[in-house]
């Protein structure tokens, strides 16, 4: 005889003491005036909460989708600009596979932001590892230290630019404050230093962004697992 989940509604045999989709005890019943059975031993066996996380599978399925999201995330990538969409599609993955070995068969959203969280930190380092490898290589193997440099004081004469044209419109006194002050940024930028500290700060801040897509890609994955798995109100 089969039964139905009373949370998922998946089709469940009368013997099963769990749901094998969703991980809920299920009752036993016995015949009014029979003698109680020795319930399967099964019964005994722990139902892991869907809010924590067993790390061991959690881990592996999250390096199992950071390897190819830091590779298609980093400088050497032709789609590297597309890093917050891959982040957040390799947690949403790396929970799909982390849910199809569990029991029960979902996990909270918050359970799943903390492996999305973790698939970011571990993307994320491949693909600045990666990155930043390239540009050494570039700078100080191929010589191509003079390009660099060019470029870099290309972006940072574009951005005098804007400046000039945003303090068009001040008084004049303003003006020539605004202007001193960006001339100073402006040569604390085309320093070695300067350079080094932008390029850090806009990778830190690419580095946020990241980990904040890839939290929200595993919570997404979760939430659509639950809502497959439970059952609408």
């Amino acid at each position: 005889m089969e039964i139905t989940c009373t949370r998922c509604h998946q089709t469940i045999q009368a013997e099963n003491c769990y749901c094998p989709s969703c991980g809920l005890p299920q009752l036993v019943y016995a015949p009014d005036g029979a003698p109680g059975q020795a319930l399967p031993e099964r019964l005994n066996e722990p139902v892991r909460d869907a809010s924590s996380v067993d790390w061991k599978p959690g881990l592996r399925a999250a390096l199992l989708l950071a390897i190819p999201a830091g590779l298609l995330s980093s400088g050497l990538s032709p789609v590297g600009v597309l890093g917050l969409f891959w982040m957040a599609a390799a947690a949403a993955w790396a929970v799909v596979l982390y849910v199809r070995s569990q029991k029960p068969a979902w996990i909270t959203i918050g359970a799943g932001a903390r492996i999305g969280l973790v698939t970011g930190l571990l993307a994320g380092w491949l693909a600045f590892s990666i990155s930043g490898g390239t540009l050494f290589v570039e700078r100080y193997m191929l010589h191509q230290s003079s390009q660099i440099d060019g470029e870099w004081k290309s972006r940072v004469d574009t951005s005098q630019q804007l400046t000039q044209q945003w303090t068009a419109g001040m008084n004049t006194a303003d003006a020539a404050q605004a202007q001193a002050t960006k001339t100073q940024i402006q040569n604390f930028m085309l320093t070695p230093e300067g350079h080094a500290g932008f390029e850090s700060f806009g990778f830190s801040i690419n580095a946020i962004f990241l980990l904040f897509f890839a939290a929200g890609g595993g919570a997404l994955g979760a939430r659509l697992l639950a809502r497959n798995r439970r059952p609408e109100i």
